[in-house]
């Protein structure tokens, strides 16, 4: 007796074309970005193409991309090129594109054109969280991870080696130049003068390109260095109450000529000069990299704040990040909590500070009478007053909540999403892409929270 299958036969054509939504659920993740993007307000996107970007083949559509976009940082494909791959390969990615493979070159240059209105959808997101009651600002946990940069270590100078290269090009290219010069009087002695010649020899175009870079950092260090020699004197004339601890390195030095210098162990990337060599704590390695802030909402761990800076510590970050809740939401958390790397008697002084209950512990280490101590002196110090208040049961379990709110958001994202390294290059650039990497973690929380959209 014969045995009866179902059809299967991969020659079969399909008669009309199926509806692209139906090889999904209606609850997919990808179905609910396609909604959310619907949602946005994409008018910064589309004043910037007018009629002359209509001429010849029409661009693809900045929904399509948005939609190709945001998935992919959602699913962990980042790169433009599985990006393209995807639109071929996976369901998700051909319903969201209809069908359609824009090329990673499109993709890439979408991205970087529209990267600092991208970065603005991080705001709608956020306001969706709140409609749908996952934000509260009772408590805002801030804290900074370290993500590699965009640039090889290699590529990282000092000063000292900077100003030895600009030396040996200036050399170099004058030679070269100079090589140049007498061909061009052979040629046209040979061709006459006013014709054509061959163009600047490959060697002496990349020595000028290095060499230009090389004075522009060089220029950029040495500006870094007077403005922090002035911030010294500023502070070192402020009365001694008002001065601010001081427990970094010197970033300038003073030349033998009385020139204010940088360090000669400073140090630039030549492939991405923004970027900074930075500690990872975890590892103990250094690396090229910038600064990722954040703040976390506790009721659902939503990122209410996101900035990236070019420190390789926290001291200065606690009021900026605040005021970026402030900016977003229009008001202040009632209460946040940070670590021991945020703590400065300025930031907690700070006027924008007066009504948000505070819980960062000093950097200092308490003293045995601060631990004694039942209740405060009267003419207690910020250290003081913030250690009686973390070393009561109440401060305690606050604060130490800070960690489980704050840590599993960048387990999320670098660990679970795979981003540990920014695709692009340069501060604005950089922060632009981080508001889009936790714009998606938002809008993950947002839809497993809810199977469809909250849109008013």
């Amino acid at each position: 007796m014969g045995k009866t299958f179902r059809s299967y036969n991969l020659n079969q054509q399909l008669l009309l074309p199926p509806d692209l939504r139906q090889w999904l659920g209606e609850d997919h993740l990808a179905m609910y970005v396609s909604d959310v993007v619907e949602s946005m307000d994409l008018s910064g996107i589309m004043k910037e193409y007018d009629e002359g970007d209509l001429r010849g083949r029409p661009p693809y559509h900045p929904a399509l991309m948005i939609k190709l976009l945001i998935y992919g940082y959602c699913t962990g494909r980042m790169s433009s090129r599985k990006l393209e791959q995807a639109t071929y390969d996976d369901v998700a990615f051909r319903v969201l594109s209809c069908n359609q493979q824009p090329d990673h070159d499109s993709i890439a240059a979408f991205r970087k054109r529209h990267l600092k209105e991208l970065g603005r959808l991080f705001v709608q997101v956020l306001q969706l969280c709140e409609r749908a009651d996952l934000v509260k600002l009772g408590h805002v946990a801030i804290d900074g991870t370290k993500i590699k940069a965009n640039a090889a270590p290699n590529k990282s100078l000092s000063y000292a080696r900077l100003k030895d290269e600009e030396q040996q090009l200036t050399a170099v290219v004058a030679q070269l130049l100079g090589e140049a010069q007498r061909i061009d009087e052979e040629e046209d002695e040979l061709y006459g003068p006013g014709q054509r010649g061959n163009e600047l020899p490959p060697e002496l175009r990349n020595r000028e390109r290095r060499l230009a870079k090389i004075h522009t950092l060089i220029a950029e260090m040495e500006a870094e260095a007077k403005a922090a020699a002035e911030r010294e004197r500023a502070e070192k004339n402020k009365p001694v109450a008002e001065r601010q601890r001081r427990n970094w390195r010197r970033k300038w030095r003073v030349s033998e000529a009385g020139e204010i210098l940088p360090p000669s162990k400073s140090k630039r990337n030549l492939t991405d000069p923004d970027s900074r060599v930075m500690k990872d704590l975890v590892t103990q390695s250094y690396q090229q990299a910038y600064n990722g802030q954040i703040g976390v909402d506790a009721q659902a761990q939503i990122i209410v704040a996101a900035k990236v800076v070019q420190a390789g510590n926290d001291r200065q970050q606690l009021v900026p990040m605040l005021q970026a809740v402030a900016a977003n939401l229009g008001r202040m958390p009632e209460a946040a909590s940070a670590d021991g790397g945020y703590f400065s008697t300025a930031a907690l002084t700070h006027e924008a500070m007066s009504k948000v209950n505070l819980h960062v512990p000093p950097s200092q280490p308490k003293t045995g009478k601060e631990s004694r101590a039942e209740s405060l002196p009267p003419f207690a110090t910020i250290q003081q007053r913030m250690w009686h208040k973390l070393k009561s049961a109440e401060g305690r379990a606050f604060y130490n909540r800070r960690q489980a709110i704050v840590e599993p958001v960048f387990a999320q994202l670098k660990h679970v999403r795979g981003f540990r390294q920014f695709l692009l290059r340069g501060l604005a650039q950089v922060e632009s892409e981080w508001l889009l990497v936790c714009m998606t973690h938002n809008l993950l929380k947002l839809f497993r929270t809810s199977k469809r959209p909250q849109i008013a």
